[in-house]
C-alpha cells in the first residue's frame, strides 16, 4: 500500500524523520566540507590557487546538482512519487565523499564534490516538497525550522567530529600529513549511509495523479506568476551568497600570521562548528516567527542579516583584525542568517504554490535557481579571494544587498 500521512499536527512523523534524516547527512558531509579547505593545503596547494580550485569545486558542484534539481522536481510531478528517489539522493551524497581519501589533487575532490552534489540535486526539492505536503500551510514555517534544526545540528556535529579525528589520532600511526584527513574522509560514510536508511524507514510520502504526459517547459510555465516574479531577489540575493566552506579558508588565512597554520586551521574548523550552532539554534524561532509575522517579511531581514555578516568579514580583513571573538560573532551571524534563509525560502515558495500536483516543479526550480547563483558566488568570490579576501567580501555583500532591496520592495508592493 502507498505510504500516507496523517493529519494529526505539525510534528509528525514524516517532520522527525524529515530532521532525523538531515542530521545525519549534515554530519557527514559538513564533515568533509570542513577538512576540505586544510586537505589541499596539505596537498601543496597555495593559498591562492587553493581559494581559486575551493571556488571551482564549490561553484561547478551547484551548477550541477542545479541541473538535476530542475529535472528531477518535474520528473517526480509526472510520475507521482519522490521517496525512492530521495532515499537514492541521500545515498549518493553519503558514499561519494570517500573518494577523497584517494586523492592526490583537487580534480578527485571535484569529482567527489559533484557527485556529492549531484546527490543533493536529486533529494533536496523532493523531500522539501514531501515535508510541504505533510503539515498545514500555517504550520509550514516550523515544519521547516523543525527540519533546518536537524540540518543544522548535523553540521555541528560533522565538523567537531572531524576536528576531534584529526586531534585524536596519534601522529606515529600515520607516515604523512594527509594520511588522517583520508581517514575522516572514509568516516563519512557512516553517517551519510545511515541518513539514506533513516529517511527510508521513518518518513511517509502523500501519493498524487501521476502526469505521463507533463512537459518541463509547460510544468514550469504553469507555475504562478507571483512565484516566479519572486525568484528574481531570490537569485540575485544567491548571487552573492557563496559557499561558506570559504569562510573557513578566509579565517585561516586571516589567523594564520598569529597563530600558525595548524592552530589557525583548527581554530577555522571550530569556527564553522560556531556558525552551524548558531544556525540549529535560529532555524526553528525563524520559522515559528514567519509563521506569525509572515514568511517573506522575516526572510527579508534574514537576507539582510547575512549582507551585514559579509561587510563584517570585509572589516576584519581591511583592518588586518586577528580576532577570534569577532571571527565567531560574525562566524554566528553567518549561521542565524543560513538558518533564516533556508527556513523560510521554500515555506514562502509553499505560499505562493499552493497545489502540490506541481510542487516538485516549484521547488526543483527554486533549488535550480539557488543552485545558479551558488555557482556564479563561490567561482566569482574564490576568484576574488585571491586578488584580496576583502575584495571579495565586499562584492558579495553588495550584490546581496541588491537581493535584499529587491525583496523588500515586492513586499511593499
Amino acid at each position: 500500500m502507498p505510504d500516507t500521512v496523517e493529519p494529526s499536527g505539525w510534528l509528525n512523523r514524516t517532520v522527525v524523520g524529515a530532521g532525523a534524516t538531515s542530521f545525519l547527512a549534515d554530519a557527514g558531509y559538513e564533515m568533509a566540507t570542513s577538512v576540505l579547505p586544510a586537505f589541499l593545503l596539505v596537498l601543496g596547494l597555495p593559498p591562492d590557487l587553493a581559494a581559486r580550485a575551493l571556488g571551482a569545486i564549490e561553484g561547478v558542484a551547484d551548477l550541477l546538482s542545479s541541473a538535476v534539481k530542475l529535472t528531477v522536481g518535474w520528473y517526480s510531478d509526472r510520475i507521482g512519487r519522490r521517496k525512492a528517489l530521495v532515499v537514492g539522493g541521500y545515498a549518493l551524497t553519503g558514499s561519494a565523499f570517500a573518494l577523497c581519501a584517494l586523492a592526490v589533487g583537487w580534480p578527485l575532490v571535484l569529482l567527489a564534490k559533484s557527485l556529492a552534489w549531484v546527490g543533493k540535486g536529486l533529494r533536496g526539492p523532493l523531500r522539501n516538497a514531501i515535508l510541504a505536503d505533510a503539515v498545514e500551510p500555517r504550520h509550514a514555517g516550523k515544519a521547516f525550522g523543525f527540519h533546518r534544526a536537524g540540518d543544522t545540528l548535523g553540521a555541528i556535529a560533522g565538523p567537531l567530529l572531524g576536528a576531534a579525528l584529526l586531534a585524536g589520532m596519534p601522529a606515529a600511526w600515520f607516515a604523512t600529513p594527509d594520511e588522517p584527513y583520508r581517514v575522516v574522509f572514509l568516516v563519512t560514510l557512516i553517517p551519510g549511509l545511515g541518513a539514506a536508511l533513516a529517511f527510508a524507514l521513518l518518513v511517509r510520502e502523500q501519493r498524487f495523479t501521476p502526469k505521463p504526459g507533463l512537459r518541463l517547459g509547460a510544468s514550469v510555465r504553469a507555475l504562478p506568476a507571483g512565484f516566479r516574479r519572486w525568484l528574481g531577489p531570490v537569485l540575485v540575493f544567491g548571487l552573492g551568497d557563496f559557499s561558506h566552506a570559504l569562510l573557513v579558508l578566509a579565517a585561516t588565512v586571516l589567523l594564520e600570521p598569529a597563530y600558525g597554520f595548524q592552530t589557525a586551521g583548527a581554530v577555522a574548523i571550530s569556527l564553522y562548528a560556531v556558525k552551524n550552532a548558531a544556525g540549529a539554534a535560529a532555524a526553528f524561532p525563524a520559522g515559528w516567527l514567519g509563521d506569525r509575522l509572515g514568511h517573506r517579511p522575516v526572510l527579508v531581514a534574514g537576507y539582510a542579516l547575512g549582507v551585514v555578516t559579509m561587510a563584517g568579514f570585509a572589516a576584519l580583513f581591511v583592518t588586518e583584525t586577528r580576532s577570534v571573538a569577532w571571527l565567531a560573532a560574525l562566524f554566528a551571524l553567518g549561521g542565524v542568517y543560513v538558518a533564516v534563509q533556508e527556513a523560510l525560502e521554500p515555506a514562502t515558495a509553499a505560499d505562493l504554490v499552493p497545489e502540490k500536483e506541481v510542487r516538485g516543479t516549484a521547488f526543483g526550480v527554486l533549488a535550480a535557481v539557488n543552485g545558479v547563483g551558488d555557482f556564479v558566488a563561490s567561482v566569482g568570490v574564490g576568484a576574488l579571494f585571491a586578488v584580496a579576501p576583502a575584495v571579495g567580501f565586499v562584492a558579495a555583500a553588495g550584490v546581496m544587498l541588491v537581493g535584499t532591496l529587491w525583496l523588500a520592495g515586492q513586499r511593499r508592493a
